[in-house]
């Protein structure tokens, strides 16, 4: 039986953001945690923090060297997503690209699904 596909697949730009990341940091961190919380107008937003152990029920996604855990409760509205980091004139960050979305608001902060 072939291994089940990773919920988040990510690009290795957002891999060596996270790396930098990591590196930047006094406190040893195992990897970066996203989450989702309730925000803006169309009701749902990601969240990334700095994750200092897995928790029991994580999904773990290993890139380029990295771990990135999903939180449990994340992990239904994340699946077949894929992380990103960009960089332009105006503005850098994170950005996901997810599949599942149905809508985004007009400043793009928050999606529904």
């Amino acid at each position: 039986m072939p291994p089940l596909p990773q919920a988040l697949s990510v690009t290795s730009v957002a891999a060596d953001r996270v790396k930098a990341l990591l590196a930047q940091r006094e406190t040893p961190a195992v990897g970066i945690r996203i989450g989702i919380r309730s925000k803006g107008y169309s009701g749902l937003s990601y969240t990334l923090e700095f994750a200092e152990e897995k928790g029991q029920f994580d999904e773990v996604v290993e890139a380029d060297g990295v771990t990135i855990l999903i939180d449990p409760k994340a992990t239904m509205f994340i699946l077949g997503t894929e992380m990103d980091y960009v960089e332009d004139k105006l503005e850098s960050g994170f950005v996901f690209r997810n599949p599942n979305e149905k809508g985004r608001c007009g400043c793009g902060e928050s999606f529904h699904i």
